[in-house]
């Protein structure tokens, strides 16, 4: 992910792995990423939600 580059958690997969996960799982991961990224102090941000109200995540700056 680059600099100022918007991305869905779903993103982080490949297409066909992302539809074979459950449901219910999708919906955990997308919560326990939240939470991660709202706790830590890093350079990835939480965004504004979708009109299907999955959350968009911003990465700020890149560290080395």
């Amino acid at each position: 992910m680059s600099t100022s580059q918007k991305a869905l958690v779903k993103d982080l997969f490949k297409g066909y792995v992302w539809n074979r996960i459950p449901r219910k799982d999708r919906l955990l991961l997308g919560t326990l990423f939240l939470n991660h990224v709202s706790k830590m102090n890093g350079n990835l941000k939480a965004i504004e939600k979708t009109s299907s109200n999955q959350q968009r995540y911003k990465k700020t700056i890149d560290k080395f």
